[in-house]
Order: C-alpha cells, then sequence, then structure tokens
C-alpha cells in the first residue's frame, strides 16, 4: 500500500520523518535516544549518509538527509530495523516501567500487517519531502530546530541536546558530523 510520498531520486536530499507506531513515547529516555545517535553515527561513517539537520522528539524524528553511495531508501530501512531491534532488547532488558505494555503495541502492529515479523517499532512511512531549494532546506531545517521550542521543552533551540541546533546556531560540535548542504 503506497501512501503517497516516496523516495523519487534517490541521491537527492530529503527531508523525512520517521515515527514510532501509535506515537508511542520511546524517546523520554537517554538509552533509547542514545540508540538513534550511535545508529544515525554508524550511517555516518559506513552508510554513506549525509545528515544536514536532525531532532528527535518523544515518539519521532525529523531528518534532513541523502545517501551519498546508494539508494537513500535501503539506507532508512537499514536505520529503522536496526534501531527497532534494538530499542525492543532495551525495552526487554532495561527494567522498563512500561515494558509490558510497549511491547504489546509494537507487537499488536506487527501482527496487523504482513510486512513486519515479531515487533513492529517505526511505522513504515517516513513521509519524505525532496529538498528542492535552499529556501526549502532553510525553512525545513527552521522546522526541525524549533520542535523543542514549540513542545516547551526548552526557551531556545541551541539548548536542546538531541538536535543538530546547537551544533549549527553555536559552533559548539556535535557527536554526529553534520553536512553543509551546498557540499
Amino acid at each position: 500500500m503506497s501512501t503517497g510520498y516516496q523516495i523519487q531520486d534517490q541521491l537527492a536530499t530529503y527531508f523525512i520523518t520517521p515515527t514510532i507506531v501509535d506515537w508511542v513515547d520511546v524517546f523520554t529516555r537517554d538509552s533509547y535516544r542514545q540508540i538513534i545517535m550511535d545508529s544515525l553515527a554508524y550511517c555516518i561513517a559506513h552508510k554513506g549518509l549525509k545528515l544536514y539537520g536532525y531532532v528527535i522528539m518523544t515518539n519521532h524524528l525529523h531528518l534532513i538527509v541523502r545517501s551519498a553511495v546508494g539508494k537513500l531508501s535501503d539506507t532508512i530501512g537499514d536505520f529503522k530495523k536496526h534501531t527497532a531491534r534494538m530499542i525492543v532488547q532495551a525495552v526487554q532488558e532495561n527494567g522498563e516501567s512500561r515494558r509490558e505494555w510497549m511491547l504489546h503495541r509494537f507487537q499488536w502492529n506487527a501482527s496487523q500487517n504482513e510486512r513486519s515479523s515479531q515487533h513492529q517499532v517505526w511505522m513504515h512511512h517516513n513521509k519524505p519531502e525532496h529538498i528542492y531549494s535552499l529556501d526549502f532546506f532553510n525553512q525545513k531545517l527552521n522546522y526541525i530546530h524549533q520542535n523543542p521550542v514549540r513542545a516547551g521543552w526548552v526557551r531556545y533551540p541551541e539548548d536542546y541536546v538531541y538536535s543538530s541546533a546547537r551544533s549549527i546556531l553555536t559552533n559548539v560540535p556535535d557527536s554526529l558530523p553534520l553536512c553543509d548542504w551546498l557540499d
């Protein structure tokens, strides 16, 4: 079933929004956010992922990305498969207070379609939007950085740790190497 959102040009830059099934607030814990950070770093170092901006919210991510070496869809798919496996493992092993409920949500969603195995952590779509101009890039980057401000978590975008805002707005190095969109 097509959602209407597709990555047409596998080498182009896209704004994507990977979202947790049922909008489960997975990323309220540092350990789960760290899975995302480590996996993005791996994809950058080993899979040719170019990262231009990001934010980790409680139940979704916003990323501006492209692939320098292959199909962006494949890289995103690998990222989501790996992080799903790691999140389920962490939920099972780390004394998660919401463990039974979270695993039930992931199992129920997996049972609703044939594309999933035992657990479905991510929604299948990413709602990719092609970044076609510098103005559109800046609009999406600003949207990403303002998410934690709009949520009321921080006063200024650069104060939110799990975002590229600090690196871009203050030149304080981030744990993830960001690219210049014009590279």
